[in-house]
């Protein structure tokens, strides 16, 4: 299979390095923004490697066994996505020593570590651009951008016009990927930091290289470091052409953080439609795929998931356990496990609280348990999905099962407790076994092909057999 083996066992954690701990304020600039000071598009709060490692044990705690970490190499953003040099760790961050000894300290206890790769485009203090800017068209490596004209005019306000950049940010000049030099010089940095030891790679906006057979080479070149290497693409709707042996493992499931929130957070899907609509999503990729999607409830490009739910912490208790019950790789957006809030980017990049105080402790409780029973129940990450008929608008019946067994999983996203029959002859549940749902304990006798329980409102339930 060309899909790393331990992806769909994976719960990942995303960090946005700047804002998870300060573990060395020897490192912070000079003007640092204090910890938990509103963010801003231009502020340091000091978060570092050094912190993350001071922090571990925290994400031991939780269960995850995953990092994906939001860029880390030089640059002079906060967010780090307008790359200066792809061959340095950021001295805001750490040195490589720190890296090697984080990246250590995640494998010594069995944690995976994956990097944002950030090759559509770089930052205006990236060697050749700044060469470009020198130069001009008696530039070496005029070739590696798409130039209209020149002066270049790289600063300043407005667009970008005499050069090709993401979405026209002067900032972020893209790079000319027909350009073999561009190409050599971007693969051997995917080569470099998998020689490294780092696990995988997330890839930046892919769509907007619009040349596939970069990625098939990509892909060849990561692969031929580590073959249990995991790529996954940015790409916010449904494309199958973007998995498969020569592009990605897998995808940032965005479409099924759109179902998660038409059905649950804003009640705006029965749960009929909400099961066509999963189907779809499952039947669009190949199973080995399905399982390498990455699942998440929030990003740094998106609202904190949260705020989205009004503060409604039932239904945020019911997002992650849909999210924590689904097919794919979940992934856990730093501090989302204690409910923090956060509006449209930078909003969504606040500072994580380390006052407990200031935590939803009981919804990370929630979380930490339902990662412990995904762990400890292999159908939970590596079998398939299958929909259970209940004639309900708000309750949601599915199956993840596999070789190993079934388990059944209610969602009932409705303001009310509902009674309800789940058929479960085609699981071999057969007549008077007894099934328990694990998170209450609660027993109850298979009768004529069915399970009958109450499913209580804004809650989910698994059910497995004793």
């Amino acid at each position: 299979m060309s899909v790393p083996s331990w992806v769909q066992d994976a719960v990942f954690y995303q960090i946005f390095p700047d804002r998870f701990a300060n573990g060395d304020p020897r490192n912070d600039p000079s003007n640092v923004q204090p910890w938990g000071a509103p963010p801003t598009t231009w502020g340091f709060q000091g978060g570092d490697l050094r912190g993350i490692m001071q922090r571990f044990d925290y994400l031991l705690e939780l269960g995850i066994n995953a990092l994906y970490l939001n860029p880390i190499f030089e640059a002079t953003s906060n967010h780090r996505y307008n790359t200066r040099d792809y061959y340095r760790i950021d001295r805001r961050l750490g040195s490589m020593e720190e890296f090697r000894a984080l990246l250590d300290l995640a494998h010594g206890n069995g944690v995976r570590v994956i990097l944002d790769g950030v090759f559509n485009h770089c930052g205006r203090g990236f060697f050749a651009f700044n060469d470009l800017l020198e130069n001009e068209e008696h530039s070496d490596y005029r070739d590696w951008y798409h130039v209209h004209r020149f002066p270049l005019e790289a600063y300043g306000p407005g667009p970008a016009q005499n050069y090709a950049a993401w979405w026209d940010l002067k900032s972020l000049p893209k790079f000319n990927i027909a350009c073999r030099a561009v190409r050599r010089y971007l693969l051997d940095v995917a080569h470099h930091w998998i020689e490294q030891g780092v696990d995988g790679w997330r890839l930046d906006v892919p769509g907007e290289i619009d040349d596939m057979e970069f990625w098939a080479e990509f892909r060849a070149v990561v692969k031929s470091a580590n073959p249990e290497a995991y790529l996954v693409g940015e790409i916010w709707q449904v494309a199958p052409a973007w998995v498969g042996d020569r592009v990605f493992d897998g995808l940032m499931h965005y479409p099924l953080r759109e179902a998660i929130l038409d059905f649950i957070v804003n009640g705006e899907q029965m749960a009929s439609a909400c099961a066509e609509r999963l189907e779809g999503l499952l039947a669009a990729y190949p199973r080995e795929h399905t399982l390498a999607q990455m699942i998440s409830l929030g990003t740094h490009d998106t609202e904190r998931i949260y705020t989205l739910c009004k503060g409604d912490l039932d239904r945020l208790r019911l997002a992650f356990f849909f999210l924590l019950t689904f097919p794919g790789a979940p992934s856990i957006y730093y501090g989302d496990e204690i409910g923090m809030q956060g509006g449209k980017d930078p909003d969504n990049r606040r500072a994580f609280p380390w006052d407990e105080s200031e935590w939803q402790s009981e919804l990370r409780r929630h979380v930490r348990r339902l990662i412990a029973l995904r762990r400890d129940h292999q159908p939970l990450r590596r079998g398939l999905l299958r929909s259970l008929l209940v004639q309900d608008p708000g309750l949601l019946a599915y199956a993840r099962e596999d070789e190993s067994g079934a388990r059944v999983v209610l969602v009932n996203a409705g303001e009310a407790a509902v009674h309800t029959r789940i058929p479960v002859d085609s699981l071999g549940w057969g007549e008077g076994a007894i099934a328990e749902e694990l998170l209450s304990g609660v027993r109850a006798p298979i009768a004529a092909g069915h399970l009958e329980t109450t499913a209580a409102p804004r809650a989910g339930a698994i059910w497995t057999l004793r």
